[in-house]
């Protein structure tokens, strides 16, 4: 079985599933391999995502397997603890964190305006409430 968590911040649907023996996890851009997801769009914010993170994932035993969506460098898994140790945002405090990631000045994304058409209005009507759940 899987276990649905919540993990708001890159954007207020984030979720992470998690098996349930908690020996691997499947992140999505909530965090990375060495980094995390965006905050600077698709209402994503910088400190929820720090303590989504934190509460969410970190908790998990260090030896928990990490899957992100995708790695920019073709890594495709981490652990709880070398994210833990190693991520250089995330082993920056909460305040440190957001600084950092008010602070990137990336450019947006080529096809964000398209993204944003297909999940805007989801967000726009409250979303769909807590999604910490089991499946």
């Amino acid at each position: 079985a899987l276990e649905t968590r919540a993990s708001p911040g890159h954007t207020p649907g984030c979720v992470t599933f998690v098996l349930n023996d908690h020996s691997m996890a499947f992140t999505g851009d909530a965090l990375l391999i060495r980094g995390c997801g965006r905050t600077d769009f698709q209402q994503g914010c910088a400190k929820t995502l720090y303590h989504s993170v934190h509460e969410k994932i970190f908790t998990l035993p260090g030896d928990c397997l990490i899957y992100p969506a995708h790695d920019y460098h073709g890594f495709t898994v981490s652990t709880v603890e070398e994210e833990r140790t190693l991520n250089p945002r995330l082993t920056r405090s909460c305040e440190e964190f957001v600084k950092i990631m008010d602070n990137l000045n990336l450019p947006k994304p080529q096809q964000i305006g398209e993204q944003l058409g297909t999940w805007a209005p989801r967000y726009e009507r409250g979303g769909t409430g807590s999604l910490d759940s089991r499946i």
